[in-house]
């Protein structure tokens, strides 16, 4: 099952992002993950569940693993932003409107934004959105 993978890619990608912050030098205030379909479904599954919090979760046209969503579970609290076309053919946007409840539900800020006639893709204006989400949140240092 597809969250049986996404559990186990879950602790080779936070130790390579883990290995990759200890190499750069940075924390996680400088730290955003950005994913695309299964890339979001990543990027929410580890992102949210990190010892420490992230700068921020650009999820584009994914799916938010199925199950209720334990307090518990989640060790931290990250700005999330889901970004999702009306026409997509892949993922529905139901899966969009899922995710964004319940997230809201666990507690987390969570931004929205749905792109009219967009199907299984990224368009500018998500792109812009996305840039403006991450600048925002993104520490100075």
């Amino acid at each position: 099952a597809a969250g049986e993978g996404v559990k186990r890619g879950a602790a080779i990608l936070d130790a390579f992002l883990d290995a990759e912050l200890a190499h750069a030098g940075l924390d996680e205030s400088r730290l955003a993950l950005v994913g695309f379909s299964q890339g979001a479904m990543m990027a929410q599954h580890v992102g949210l569940r990190r010892a420490k919090a992230c700068a921020g979760i650009a999820a584009f046209s994914g799916v938010f693993l199925r199950g209720k969503l334990q307090p518990d579970e989640l060790s931290i609290v990250t700005p999330v932003l889901l970004v999702h076309g009306d026409a997509d053919g892949v993922v529905p946007v139901a899966a969009h409107y899922d995710a964004v409840s319940r997230l809201l539900t666990a507690g987390l800020s969570v931004q929205s934004l749905i792109r009219p006639g967009l199907g299984h893709g990224i368009d500018e204006p998500g792109l812009t959105y996305c840039q403006e989400f991450l600048a925002k949140n993104i520490a100075e240092t």
